[in-house]
Parts: structure tokens; sequence; C-alpha cells
């Protein structure tokens, strides 16, 4: 069996089986307040990003890795394993992509990059269900068909915790921004083939939620659903409740809640919530 190494980003939210990975290597995001950068997963926790958004005198940023920092990454895994599959965040939301691409190009051995066209954990469902491929046989080519057609079935839907987060981090137009501010409008933001969409408004939060609990129901109808990964911005409990809520209704699916982390968190805000989910072939 040919030895693999698997390469993500920092937006990946690891469970515990990946934390402890021997073959599972993290190239971190930075995300930037104020001038001062920090390192995704490593010297910024959730509750300190959140508190600094709320006295930042200027915009929130965030930073894709430099394409040296993949290089130097694959050319010590070069040396010790046979294959490299890098699986990383939405080549639409961030340059991370790219720049592995790029790095790629400078080395003798292949590295092969899976635009996973999500982010979170739905993106580090698709690095177990690579793993498990890996370990059942397929090729690395075999790996990379199944998981793109796996993630082009992903359906995901968010209700964002702040409209101005979203205005000052440049993910939404100052038109939209104000409109939505004096009509109270919370939007719904599902992810269309990789980028940020806007598909729906609701004027409460309760609503928001009804109308993202209607798009599972409905593909419910459709499709085979086994996983539901309900993600937050600060607040677990939110998510717990949701997740009760759709666990008495959907009694075959398995519910679980995950963070969305810091650099997702400094563009939707501490109140955002969300789920998402694969469909599978019936």
């Amino acid at each position: 069996m040919r030895k693999i190494a698997w390469v993500t980003d920092g937006t990946a939210v690891l469970d515990e089986e990946l934390q402890n990975h021997p073959d599972l290597y993290i190239v971190p995001l930075s995300v930037i307040l104020d001038g001062e950068v920090y390192t995704e997963g490593v010297d910024l926790t959730a509750e300190e990003l959140y508190a600094k958004l709320k006295v930042l005198s200027e915009p929130p940023k965030t930073s894709q890795p430099a394409i040296g920092a993949f290089k130097e990454l694959y050319e010590k895994l070069a040396e010790e394993y046979d294959e490299i599959i890098a699986i990383l965040l939405s080549q639409k939301l961030s340059g991370t992509l790219d720049s592995s691409e790029q790095a790629s190009k400078l080395l003798e051995k292949p590295v092969t990059n899976i635009n996973s066209k999500i982010l979170t954990y739905p993106q580090t469902a698709l690095i177990k269900k690579g793993m498990t491929l890996a370990r059942e046989g397929a090729s690395v080519q075999e790996i990379k068909q199944k998981l793109e057609e796996i993630r082009d079935r992903n359906e995901t839907y968010v209700l964002i915790g702040s409209l101005e987060q979203l205005h000052r981090s440049g993910r939404m137009s100052s038109a939209k921004f104000y409109l939505g501010s004096l009509l109270k409008v919370k939007p719904i933001i599902s992810i269309q083939d990789g980028a940020l969409e806007v598909t729906e408004k609701a004027r409460s939060e309760k609503k928001a939620k009804e109308k993202i609990f209607s798009h599972l129901r409905e593909a419910y109808k459709r499709n085979k659903i086994t996983e539901v990964w309900l993600l937050y911005g600060l607040y677990p409990q939110t998510a717990n409740e949701w997740k009760r809520e759709l666990e008495a209704e959907f009694t075959e699916i398995q519910f679980s809640c995950y963070p969305l982390g810091a650099v997702i968190g400094v563009h939707a805000g501490e109140d955002t919530i969300g789920i998402s989910w694969y469909n599978e072939l019936q």
C-alpha cells in the first residue's frame, strides 16, 4: 500500500480522530486585527477573536498561506510519503488552493490538489472519506474523482450573526448592509459551487431557522442523508438547541455540532449558525 500524506488548511475543524492523526498536516491561515497577525488555531481562540472584533479601529482581514509554506511542507513530505493529497477550502473563498497548486509545480513529486468547495467541518468530512477510500485500496485518481462527486452534492445554509461584521470584512456591499440593517433582515447564505450566495431573507431568527430546517426537509425527501453538521460561531448552546429539535424530527440522521473557526468568524460574527450535509445517492 502506498503511503499517503494528507494536507489541509486551518479552516478545517478537526475532530478527536484527526487531531492526532499521524499522516494529516495543517497549513494555517492568518487573521489580521489592527495590523497584528494571528495564526488560526495557534494563538487566537474564538473567545479572544470575538472580543477583539468589537473594539477594532480597522476592518479585520484574513490572509491565505504563502506559496513558500506549502513548498516547504511538501518537500519534507516527499521524503517520507509516496503520495500527497491536499484537500483545501473553497477556491472561490480563498487563494489557499492557488498557493498550494503553485507550490506543487515547484516539486518533482506530484501533489493532488482537491478544491473542497466548502470549509470548516464539511471539509473535514471529505478528508475522512478520502482516508477511508485509501484504506479500501482506491488509487489517488479514484479518491479525487469520488471526493469531487461527493463535494458537488453538498448543501449548506447559514444564518449570519452580524451584518455589520460581514460588511466590514468586505463580504457585503454597503447598499445591502444598510438596507438589511434598516429592515432588520436576517440573511440566509448558502454555498453555491463554492461561493457564498444570499439565497433568502427572513424578518426574525425564528423564521430564518424554519426556512433552513425546510431546506433539510426537502433534501431528505429526495436523497439519502445520514449525517448533518451544525456549525456555530461562539455559542454552542444555540447549536445544541437546534440539534435537539432536528433529532426529534429526523431520527435516522446523526447530528453533531462544530465551531466555524476564527477565519470564518471574522466575516460572519459570533451569533452565526448554520447546517450542512452531503446528499447521498438512494
